[in-house]
């Protein structure tokens, strides 16, 4: 989720009684960490990338990496990237419903909780598994028979927000890590979104992170596990200049660019 206050998110206009299921209702996460499948990509630190979820799709960005809406490009264009040398990660909103989607209507309203700060956003009520998790597989159906490469599911840590439910950091964990293996089932890397404070349970879970703001909360040191571990750190600033945030970025070994809060074509890399 992009962190800026709800009020800033209105002014810039963008789009962007529940029943507790028990652990019976979904499979269990996986006992040992899901080594890489064969053929399963696998984003190193210091990958440049480009992250484009609205506009017209600019293809050339000179970058091994793109981050798109996997709604709304078709197969067409995941293979013109793979023509042109890139991997493709698809982008989800795994943790909040998003009222334009084709799926929307099959979300139950039961799970449906306050507004995360954008139109048309709700937080899910992460604990029904039962109910998420066939919407999320389909998903990432979509990912795949398009042919991306992984996927970002958004949206990762509701259990920190103010959502509506009474989620804890256990309910995340175990939604988060649902959420990893049925991208794994389906050959797909995935990338853990935000969630800083779980990544030392998550890490063997997941194959990249992405995160958006981490220098201007000062947080950036906590992803290191993920660089440690050969894997990269997609990550953006929206309020900082380059200058502020880049030379720490290097440092750490992220793969760190400045973007607009509308997430469009315009990127100004370290």
């Amino acid at each position: 989720m992009r962190r800026v206050p709800l009020l800033l998110a209105a002014l810039v206009l963008l789009l962007a009684g529940c029943t507790t299921a028990s652990d019976d209702d979904a499979p269990p996460p996986s006992a040992s960490p899901s080594p890489p499948r064969a053929g399963r990509w696998q984003p190193e630190p210091g990958q440049t990338w480009q992250w484009q979820l609205s506009g017209r799709l600019d293809l050339s960005v000179d970058v091994p990496v793109y981050d798109i809406d996997g709604f709304d490009h078709p197969a067409s264009t995941v293979a013109d990237l793979h023509r042109r040398g890139r991997k493709a990660i698809c982008y989800i909103s795994a943790g909040a419903w998003e009222d334009w989607r084709p799926d929307a209507a099959k979300f139950p309203r039961a799970v449906l909780g306050r507004g995360n700060g954008w139109d048309g956003e709700k937080w899910l009520d992460i604990r029904r598994t039962d109910v998420l998790g066939p919407l999320m597989a389909a998903r990432f159906d979509m990912c795949r028979d398009k042919g991306f490469d992984a996927v970002e599911p958004d949206n990762m840590d509701g259990y920190a927000n103010r959502t509506g439910f009474p989620l804890t950091a256990a309910d995340q964990l175990r939604y988060n890590r649902l959420v990893a293996r049925l991208a794994h089932e389906r050959g797909l890397a995935v990338g853990l979104k935000n969630d800083l404070d779980q990544i030392p349970q998550l890490l063997d879970d997941f194959d990249f992170a992405v995160n958006e703001q981490c220098a201007e909360y000062d947080e950036c040191a906590a992803l290191s596990p993920f660089i440690e571990a050969g894997k990269a750190v997609f990550h953006v600033e929206y309020e900082l200049q380059t200058r502020e945030f880049c030379p720490e970025a290097r440092r750490l070994g992220l793969s760190s660019m400045l973007k607009r809060y509308d997430l469009g074509a315009w990127r100004r890399p370290c």
